[in-house]
Order: C-alpha cells, then sequence, then structure tokens
C-alpha cells in the first residue's frame, strides 16, 4: 500500500490526476521532508481513509517520527483554525477581527521540526480548507523565512492533487459500495 498503489487505483478519467501525482513524485522544489509531510498532511485534510493509509505508509518510510507528528499535527491545528479564521474573514462585523481566539494553537510555535517546513505543511492544509486568512499568514512567513514562490506552489499543487485524489475515492467507494 503506497502512493504508486494510489494512482494504479485512480480510474481513466482521472488520468490527468495520475498524471500530476506522478509528476509531484518527481520534482525536486521541495526536499524529502517537506514533500512527504505535505503530503500527508493533505492526506489526512481530505479525509479520505484509503488516501491516508497508502500516503502515511510511504511517509512513515520517508520521514523522522517527529516530522510524521508535526504533518499530522498540521492538518489538525489547521482543521481548527481554517474554520475559525474563515469565520473572521468572512463575517460581516469588525469586532471578530479585534477579538482574541481564544483557542490552542501551541504547536505552530513549536512544530518539533523546521518552522519552514511545518508552515508548507500549514499553507497547503489552508488551500484545502479555503481559508484566505490563513493562506495569507502562512505565505508572509514563509517569504519572510525566504521562500520561494516556486516551493510554495508546489506545496499547493500537492493539496490540490490530493484533494482531488481523495474527492475522486470517495466517489469511487460511493459508487462501489
Amino acid at each position: 500500500m503506497t502512493i504508486e498503489t494510489v494512482r494504479e487505483m485512480l480510474p481513466e478519467y482521472a488520468k490527468d490526476l495520475r498524471l500530476n501525482l506522478s509528476s509531484l513524485m518527481r520534482d525536486s522544489t521541495l526536499n524529502e521532508q517537506q514533500l512527504y509531510g505535505t503530503m500527508l498532511a493533505c492526506a489526512l485534510a481530505s479525509g479520505n481513509a484509503t488516501l491516508i493509509r497508502h500516503v502515511h505508509e510511504d511517509a512513515s518510510e520517508k520521514l523522522s517520527p517527529e516530522a510524521l507528528n508535526a504533518a499530522k499535527a498540521a492538518a489538525s491545528i489547521m482543521g481548527m483554525n481554517n474554520i475559525y479564521y474563515r469565520f473572521v474573514h468572512l463575517a460581516s462585523h469588525a469586532d471578530y477581527k479585534t477579538m482574541p481566539a481564544k483557542l490552542r494553537m501551541n504547536v505552530i510555535g513549536n512544530p518539533g521540526i523546521d518552522k519552514v517546513d511545518f508552515e508548507l505543511f500549514s499553507i497547503a492544509v489552508s488551500a484545502i480548507n479555503g481559508c484566505g486568512m490563513c493562506i495569507e499568514s502562512h505565505d508572509a512567513v514563509l517569504r519572510k523565512a525566504g521562500v520561494k514562490a516556486d516551493a510554495i506552489q508546489t506545496a499547493v499543487r500537492v493539496a490540490s492533487v490530493l484533494h482531488a485524489i481523495a474527492r475522486t475515492l470517495d466517489g469511487e467507494e460511493a459508487l462501489a459500495g
């Protein structure tokens, strides 16, 4: 059970997803920790059990326990933050923007791995969850740390491809069941 297995599971109508996944696996823009951590965080954020298991298997061979934990933490904390900050952004009353969130987010300050890598995981999950405020915030941190636009774009490409694969697998599983 690996990412290659997932690629092979995709139906013919999702050929572009197979091609894009193969392309991402050959892309050298992100280092191994950044790629596999982003993939795991995005698989978790996308919620398809089959995808999660396959990506986790490959990621477990490529990542340290700390990096595996950080990828899981990014998916978890962004699952909370993306909802809250999307609300703050979309709500018509400006007072929400000045109120403290009152949500614990300690892992963001101490993710257990390089902060840049955690930020890449987080921006990718924020793209999946559609939180513009979080995307802007993570992008600013990454840019300030000197991360180039192509690396950020690659992380978001991972998010888009894995999310589309998750939705495709969900659909196929629903049709089969």
